[in-house]
C-alpha cells in the first residue's frame, strides 16, 4: 500500500454525518482509512479476485495504531 492516488468524491450529507461521529468515537481510524477499507471491500464482493486488493483490505483492517 505504497502508492498513493487523490479522489475527490461528493457524499450524501447523511454518510458524511455519520462518519464523523465515526471517527469521533474511533480515534485509530481517519478518513483515508475508512474509504480504503469500504473502497477495497466492495471490490472484493463485487469484481474479480485480486490479491492486491486483499492485501490492502486486510492491511488497512489490521493496522496497528500509532
Amino acid at each position: 500500500m505504497n502508492s498513493r492516488v487523490l479522489v475527490r468524491a461528493e457524499i450524501p450529507g447523511e454518510l458524511h454525518e455519520s462518519l464523523e461521529g465515526y471517527l469521533a468515537n474511533h480515534p485509530d481510524w481517519d478518513m483515508h482509512r475508512v474509504c480504503s477499507a469500504a473502497l477495497s471491500l466492495f471490490l472484493l464482493q463485487n469484481a474479480e479476485s485480486d490479491r492486491r486488493v486483499a492485501r490492502v483490505y486486510l492491511d488497512t483492517l489490521f493496522r496497528v495504531p500509532r
